[in-house]
Parts: C-alpha cells; structure tokens; sequence
C-alpha cells in the first residue's frame, strides 16, 4: 500500500533527491551542511523503512521495488555532484572508489533482477549493511567538506572514509556475485509448458 509510514518514508527519500541536488548550487556553508542533513535524514530513513516494515508486517512488493531505488539514485545523484562540484575529496583519485560504488549497484541490482526471474531472493548480508553505513557517513562528510570545523581536515577524513566503503564494496558484491553465479550454474527447471487443442 503506497500510503503505508514504510512506503511513505522511502518515497520522502526519492522526493529529497532534487533538494539535496539543490544545494550545490547555492553558495555558502549553510547550504553544505543543508545538504549534509537532508542527505543523512533519507540515510535514516533506509533503516526506519524496513524496520517499520518488519515490525508492524507492512512489507510489500511496491516496497521491495522501491527500497533499493530510492537508495541507488541518492547515492549516485550525491556522487555525480560531489563529483561534478570537485569536492569527491582532496585527490583525483577519489574518483576510483566512486566508480567503485556505483559499478557494484549496477551489478547487484542485476542480479537481483535475474534472481528474481527464478524467485530466488538475495538477503543483505551484516558486512553490506556496514558498507552502506559507512559510505553514507562519507558521502555527507563530503557534502559538507569545507564547510566542517577547520580543525579537522573533513574533506580527507570523507575520502578515507569512501576508500573504506569501497573496499567493503567489492567484498560484499563479490559475495553476491558468488551467490548469484551458484544459482545460474544450477538454474531453477523451466515450467513446463501446456498445450492446448484448437
């Protein structure tokens, strides 16, 4: 049911996409740390989701389908304009572990996608939700870069913080992957097909 609180929490954060992406363009440090708390308020929101869905038995496939959407697009819409504003961090390299990150949402969201054509489900494993508390962390680091206390150095501490989110992505999407080739080494029989008299 769209109008479920589960529902209605992981549509707020599809909504708050163009307002965080708003922020980049206004100047000043009040804008960086808006965008940091809109950005870590729909992070929030990715465990109240779930958690209210399992607690109150609100789960459904229009939250399914939608959960892992409303994160891959926050995720990417925040590192395309961390990206396109140079403040991925304080190297070039920065770079690398982005492409890491989204490269492994494309690819775990395909073979979710062909699981699913064999009714095989694909469960978050404990490492996976680390890797995403980590990279949210780092991605509002990073929204707030120079705008952070100048006794820290938030823009490197954001970057390290990437490189480790990066790191525990190619672990847990070699553990998908490694899950989902079992399954395509040994797929599911065909249904059988019926014949019908004309």
């Amino acid at each position: 049911m769209l109008t479920s609180l589960p529902n209605l929490l992981t549509l707020s954060r599809i909504l708050v996409i163009p307002i965080v992406i708003a922020t980049f363009y206004v100047p000043g440090d009040l804008a960086r740390w808006a965008g940091c708390v809109l950005f870590s308020a729909a992070g929030v929101t990715d465990y109240l989701d779930g958690h209210f869905a399992r607690r109150w038995h609100q789960q459904s496939d229009l939250g399914r389908f939608l959960d892992p959407i409303a994160d891959k697009l926050l995720v990417a819409a925040a590192l395309f304009m961390l990206t396109a504003k140079g403040r991925l961090g304080v190297t070039d390299l920065a770079i690398l572990p982005a492409l890491v990150i989204l490269s492994r949402e494309i690819l775990v969201s395909g073979l979710r996608e062909y699981l699913a054509g064999l009714r095989v489900g694909l469960p978050v494993s404990r490492l996976a939700k680390w890797k995403t508390a980590i990279q949210m962390v780092a991605i509002g680091v990073l929204i707030v870069g120079d705008a952070g206390p100048r006794v820290l150095p938030v823009a490197a501490l954001g970057e390290v913080m990437l490189w480790i989110a990066a790191l525990l992505t190619i672990l847990t999407g070699y553990d998908y992957l490694r899950a989902g080739l079992q399954h395509m080494d040994n797929p599911a029989p065909a249904p059988a097909k019926t014949s019908r008299a004309l």
